[in-house]
């Protein structure tokens, strides 16, 4: 059995507590900053190019992904997405309201 260890008495747990004192106040915290975007509204040439070069190619096409990888805003994203579909640079997968999912377009339509 290992020794029994001297328990403090009243006295001494009493000064060692009004001896501790509060401490530091807790400061709030700032919470958390997102670094502001600056996304383009309008199309440099640049990027018209990029657009047609890199788009097409990609296997899973969304809005977002076309955001993150122009630095376009979402709405331009959006129309350029639905323009390259009608010219059948890249196909409609889902189209709801919420979400739109494209692909590139592979040989015919039917293939799967």
């Amino acid at each position: 059995m290992p020794p029994k260890i001297q328990q403090k008495s009243k006295e001494q747990k009493m000064a060692a507590a009004m001896a501790g004192g509060k401490g530091k106040k807790k400061k709030w915290s700032k919470g958390k900053s997102r670094d502001k975007v600056d996304n383009k509204v309008l199309m440099s040439k640049e990027q018209h190019d990029r657009l047609y070069a890199e788009v097409p190619k990609m296997k899973l096409i969304t809005v977002s992904a076309v955001v993150e990888k122009l630095k376009l805003s979402g709405g331009l994203a959006r129309r350029s997405l639905r323009m390259l579909a009608e010219e059948g640079k890249i196909r409609v997968v889902l189209y709801s309201r919420a979400q739109a999912i494209y692909t590139r377009s592979v040989g015919g339509e039917d293939e799967e």
